[in-house]
């Protein structure tokens, strides 16, 4: 093999992004598919923030496509100083990293300045469509095939009376995503975060695919005039309110604002506060929350001492007792945010943290005072919570002891593997004892450690932290990961980068999973955002051709099997159905489900906590009407059930 100049590759244009798609996009699965939804929309909003479209339509098309349409200023149509052959509007179609939010004057905030932008859908769909109203004309162009220009910005006409905007149509390339069906729970749930975080923003979603399993009964439209104060209501909906109202406050400063809305709920969690910047969700938090919880902190304890609510010996109330059953959203908006990496999880401005800080000390203080049962009720379950955390300190202690004591810092269950890199690392979770003993055997002891667990878990949801650490199974859980939970949890320490949550596939196996997954995302929620917790496929199905053995993930992959096995003439096969990994041999659970080489795992990730955090409280909490609701509206969405 040679590597001289001529193995160096110039890829030109949009040819890059087709080259490698996941660089732009994250993947060519469904996140990278719904990603080109978002790239659209995120401009029709920018729009909107900068105070110039009222209302976004989105439609998924009868053929496959998708039609977003605004009623902002419309891309701009002359000709482009850099690019005198091209208008503007062709730039920004074609033309990476080409808009108007490096520096200009259209635009004083955006959401989509580290965005790969509009360029990138059009690279990646077989066609595309672009109508844009501005200056009393209607201009179209399209282009097919990975971006190349079809038919030039021209003049179709008069725009209707009044009308400025911009449509866009496209249908992604089958031959670059792994399958181009759009889901429509997903968009929606992105469009309902995007209206709370715009007040007075209309967004409107029509599928029009026929079909029962892909199609929503008529319109949806959500527009919120309480902005994030009716956020933080839908967030607490599916809890218990400590009092009705939600507090809000907003400030402003040159180029940054700030707005904060609050309310405390009877729940044990203290993960209900999520941020956004420029209306991206900052799903690590950063300079905007820190302000916030220092501030919140101080001026809850100012309160509670000026009130004689603390007594003279108590100590202060620590940050977690304060952000115990607290729901907030804190939304800024600066001209140049800072995000760390080109995810946009945190939020690194420090001029943002000291903003959050004095309006927070100030204008919360303020709240307070003008609410003083309201205030009085959250100091009191800020001392409650101080109580059990004192509480479950002794239980770890307790735990720590008797690991001392026992001189083994690992559980007896626990078959541990020889690797101490933990990147290589995976930790099985395995349902009982007899599919533990299978998975002991079908191991490589050399990066698998096995543990297994008895019966179902404590549904963390519905317990304080002080109950969670005397239930065994998770005291085990908790020694094995090694990084403790809660707000100590370290990342740095886990010791497995792998988590495989591995369950029969029936419905108790389903509720095992369920149960391990929400005290992951309560208790260990970096482990989830970090990409480490994954679910283990094992086969539904196996069958038999000749002599050998076929195995079949799921009912998908059965009726392609089936399809095959008749198209080449042979007789029907027979299926059987395996519920429970006891029904397979060390040998097969291998093969089928443990093998690097042969198996399927499932990441579990979080890209919309605040929407993670709503379904795990509607299904996992109280509230049987509200989970009742959930599981009637999203009937039609279930594909293989297991009954």
């Amino acid at each position: 093999m040679t590597y001289d100049a001529g193995d160096i590759q110039v890829l030109e244009g949009l040819e890059a992004v087709r080259k490698r798609p996941g660089m732009y996009i994250g993947s060519t699965g469904p996140a990278g598919l719904h990603h080109l939804v978002y790239e659209v929309v995120d401009n029709s909003v920018d729009e909107a923030m900068a105070g110039h479209a009222t209302r976004i339509d989105v439609r998924l098309l009868p053929d496959g496509g998708c039609e977003v349409i605004d009623n902002g200023r419309g891309i701009p149509v002359d000709r482009h100083p850099q690019y005198p052959e091209l208008s503007a509007a062709e730039v920004v179609l074609t033309v990476l990293h080409a808009g108007g939010k490096f520096g200009g004057s259209g635009y004083k905030v955006s959401g989509g300045l580290h965005g790969v932008g509009v360029s990138v859908v059009n690279a990646l769909s077989t066609w595309v469509e672009v109508e844009i109203d501005r200056d009393g004309k209607r201009h179209r162009m399209t282009f097919r095939d990975g971006g190349n220009l079809q038919d030039r910005l021209a003049v179709m006409g008069e725009a209707p009376a009044g009308r400025t905007g911009t449509t866009v149509r496209f249908w992604p390339d089958p031959a670059i995503f792994d399958q181009i069906e759009f889901r429509a729970q997903t968009l929606l749930d992105r469009f309902q975060m995007m209206a709370y975080l715009n007040r007075g923003l209309e967004i409107t979603f029509i599928d029009e695919r026929p079909g029962e399993d892909t199609s929503v009964d008529g319109p949806v439209r959500f527009l919120f005039e309480g902005g994030i104060i009716d956020f933080v209501s839908h967030l607490n909906e599916a809890k218990e309110p400590l009092f009705p109202t939600v507090g809000y406050f907003a400030a402003t400063e040159e180029d940054q604002e700030v707005e904060i809305a609050f309310q405390w709920n009877t729940t044990y969690q203290t993960d209900g506060m999520h941020s956004f910047a420029n209306g991206i969700a900052t799903i690590e938090g950063g300079m905007h929350e820190e302000g916030f919880k220092k501030s919140l902190t101080n001026a809850i304890n100012r309160y509670a001492r000026e009130k004689n609510l603390l007594k003279e010996k108590d100590d202060n109330l620590q940050g977690e007792d304060i952000r115990e059953g607290l729901a907030a959203i804190i939304s800024v908006r600066l001209r140049d945010p800072q995000f760390e990496g080109q995810t946009k999880g945190k939020l690194g401005n420090v001029s943002m943290r000291s903003l959050v800080e004095r309006s927070t000390n100030d204008k919360l203080a303020q709240w307070l005072e003008e609410h003083p049962a309201e205030a009085k009720a959250a100091v009191a379950k800020a001392i409650g919570a101080s109580r059990a955390r004192l509480a479950a300190r002794e239980a770890r202690n307790a735990i720590r002891r008797k690991s001392a004591l026992e001189g083994a810092g690992m559980p007896d269950k626990l078959k541990d593997c020889n690797s101490r890199n933990p990147e290589e690392s995976e930790l099985f979770i395995v349902e009982g004892d007899s599919a533990g003993g299978s998975a002991v055997r079908a191991r490589d002891p050399r990066t698998q450690a096995i543990l297994p667990i008895r019966g179902k878990i404590l549904n963390v949801e519905r317990a304080r932290i002080d109950k969670m650490l005397r239930n065994t199974e998770i005291q085990t859980l908790i020694t094995a990961i090694g990084a403790n939970l809660g707000e100590e949890f370290d990342i740095t320490k886990a010791r497995y980068h792998k988590v495989i949550i591995l369950a029969d596939a029936d419905v108790d196996g389903s509720h095992i999973r369920t149960l391990l997954l929400t005290f992951f995302f309560r208790q260990m929620r970096p482990l989830v955002e970090n990409g480490y917790v994954y679910i283990a496929q094992p086969p539904l199905y196996s069958t038999e051709v000749g002599k050998s053995k076929v195995y079949l993930k799921d009912d998908v992959a059965r009726v392609a099997f089936e399809r095959d096995q008749l198209a080449a003439g042979r007789k029907q096969p027979e299926f059987q159905r395996l519920k429970g990994l006891g029904e397979m041999d060390w040998e097969e659970l291998r093969e089928t489900t443990m093998d690097p080489e042969r198996r399927t795992l499932l990441q579990v990730n979080v890209e919309q906590a605040a929407i993670a955090d709503e379904i795990t409280s509607v299904l996992m909490g109280d509230d049987v009407e509200q989970r009742k609701s959930f599981i009637v509206t999203n009937a039609k969405d279930v594909r293989f059930l297991d009954i």
